[in-house]
C-alpha cells in the first residue's frame, strides 16, 4: 500500500479523505479525538506544500441531499473552526461537498492551504448501493483534485464514493492513520504475543457474533460484559431476568461456546451482576450474587466478584484488544465495571489496544490519558470487521495500484 509520502504533492491539490465523524451538542464538539487523530497526516502534506481539500461525513442525515442540512442536518462547519484552532491557521469551508461552492473553494487555495467540504453524507449518491450513482458522484469529487489520500479509517468498511469510488480514480495512498491503525490490527490477528485476552462488551451479540467466532479461534481467554453477556448466559441456562435478551441468537452462541471449548479458549463470563429495576440515570443499583439475575430485574453493570474475575484474567496478558463496555458506563452508578475493566487493560505491559467506539468514549469519560494504553483505534467498526477476517472496501480500494 504507497503512503502518502511517496506521493508527489507540491503545488497539487489533494484530496484528503478525513475520519472527522465526531459527537456534537447543538454545535459543540463534546469529543475532538478523531479530528486531532487526522493531524499527522494533513499538516504533513500541508507542510510539502500541498493544497489540502478534506472530505468527510458527519452522522447520518436524515431527508433529502442538502434538504438535510436545512432541515438541522449535521453540518461540518463546527469543524472547521476547531481544524483551525489546531492547526493554527485559516480552514476555508466549502458550502456543499462536490457542487460549485466546492469547485470554488478548491480553485482558491495556495499552495499550504486547506479547506473543508460539507458533510458529504449530504450528496445522496455517496452512500448509494447504486454502482452508477457513486461512480458519478466520485467523478465530481476527482474534478477537485489531483491526488486522493485516504486517512479515514473509521470509514474503511463502507462502500462509499468518496471511500471506495474514487480512490481508483486518482492518484491514490494512505495517510498514517491508517497505516497505524492497520498496523496494530495486524499485530493482533498474526502471531500476537500470549496469552492474548480479548475484552468483548456492548448490548447486542449479534453485532459481534462474527468477531467472536473469529477470535474464538485467534485468542486463548475472551472476557464477555454488557448486555451481549446475557444472551451467552441463557445460551449455558442461566436465568436473565428483564436483562437484553436476543433469543435468536442462542444457537448460535451455543455453538460459538461448544466450538471455544473445543479448541481449548477460555471464555469468561460475568459471574455476578449489578441491576436495577428500571434503565435510568437515576435507577438504584443493587449486587446479585451468582450468574441468575432474577425476574423484574435487569443487568446494568458487571459485579464486583466479576470485575475482580476479569481483572485476575488480564493479569498475565501479553496482548489486549478490547471493544465494548461491560456496563452502562454512561449512568455513574454503573461505571465501576467499566472503570474496573479500563484500570486492568491499563496495568497490562504489552499490546493494549482499545477498539474505538463506546469504549474510546467510556475511557475519555472515566478519564483514562491515550498514553494508559498502546493504542485507541478511531474506527470501532471497521476494526470489528477487520478482526473478523473481513475485506474492507475502502481498504481494498487503497491498496490497489
Amino acid at each position: 500500500m504507497k503512503r502518502a509520502d511517496d506521493l508527489d504533492v507540491t503545488g497539487r491539490v489533494v484530496l484528503l479523505r478525513a475520519d472527522l465523524n465526531v459527537p456534537l451538542d447543538g454545535e459543540v464538539i463534546t469529543d475532538d479525538r478523531r479530528i486531532r487523530a487526522s493531524l499527522p497526516t494533513l499538516t504533513a502534506l500541508l507542510g510539502r506544500g500541498a493544497r489540502v481539500v478534506v472530505c468527510a461525513h458527519l452522522g447520518r442525515p436524515r431527508g433529502s441531499g442538502y434538504a438535510a442540512r436545512a432541515a438541522g442536518g449535521p453540518s461540518l462547519r463546527p469543524v472547521a473552526g476547531r481544524l483551525s484552532e489546531l492547526l493554527g491557521q485559516p480552514v476555508a469551508f466549502a458550502a456543499d461537498a462536490a457542487g460549485g461552492s466546492a469547485t470554488a473553494t478548491a480553485a482558491a487555495l495556495a499552495d499550504g492551504e486547506v479547506a473543508l467540504l460539507e458533510n458529504v453524507r449530504f450528496e445522496l449518491a455517496e452512500t448509494s448501493t447504486d454502482d452508477a450513482e457513486r461512480a458519478v458522484l466520485a467523478g465530481r469529487l476527482a474534478g477537485l483534485a489531483d491526488a486522493y489520500v485516504g486517512d479515514g479509517f473509521g470509514a474503511l468498511h463502507r462502500r462509499h464514493a468518496s471511500v471506495y469510488d474514487l480512490p481508483r480514480l486518482l492518484p491514490h495512498a494512505a495517510g498514517q492513520l491508517v497505516l497505524a491503525e492497520v498496523s496494530v490490527l495486524r499485530q493482533l490477528t498474526t502471531d500476537p504475543a500470549r496469552p492474548y485476552v480479548v475484552v468483548l462488551g456492548g448490548a447486542k451479540i449479534s453485532d459481534k457474533l462474527a468477531v467472536v467466532g473469529n477470535l474464538a479461534r485467534i485468542a486463548d481467554r475472551l472476557l464477555i460484559g454488557g448486555g451481549m453477556a446475557y444472551t451467552f448466559l441463557a445460551a449455558q441456562g442461566h436465568q436473565v431476568g428483564d436483562s437484553l435478551l436476543e433469543t435468536d441468537q442462542i444457537p448460535q452462541v451455543s455453538a460459538v461456546l461448544a466450538e471455544a471449548d473445543r479448541s481449548g479458549v477460555e471464555i469468561v463470563l460475568p459471574a455476578d451482576h449489578v441491576v436495577a429495576g428500571r434503565f435510568g440515570r437515576d435507577a438504584q443499583p443493587e449486587t446479585v450474587p451468582g450468574p441468575d439475575i432474577p425476574p423484574g430485574r435487569l443487568g446494568m453493570d458487571i459485579g464486583p466478584a466479576t470485575r475482580e474475575l476479569f481483572a485476575r484474567k488480564l493479569a498475565d496478558a501479553k496482548t489486549v484488544f478490547w471493544n465494548g463496555p461491560p456496563g452502562v458506563f454512561e449512568f455513574p452508578a454503573f461505571a465501576a465495571g467499566t472503570r474496573a475493566v479500563a484500570q486492568a487493560i491499563s496495568a497490562v505491559p504489552g499490546l493494549t489496544v482499545v477498539g474505538g467506539g463506546d469504549s474510546a468514549a467510556a475511557v475519555a469519560l472515566l478519564g483514562f490519558p491515550d498514553d494508559a494504553f498502546t493504542h485507541i483505534s478511531t474506527g470501532g467498526g471497521a476494526s470489528l470487521e477487520y478482526l473478523e477476517g473481513a475485506a474492507l472496501p475502502g481498504l481494498t480500494a487503497l491498496e490497489a495500484p
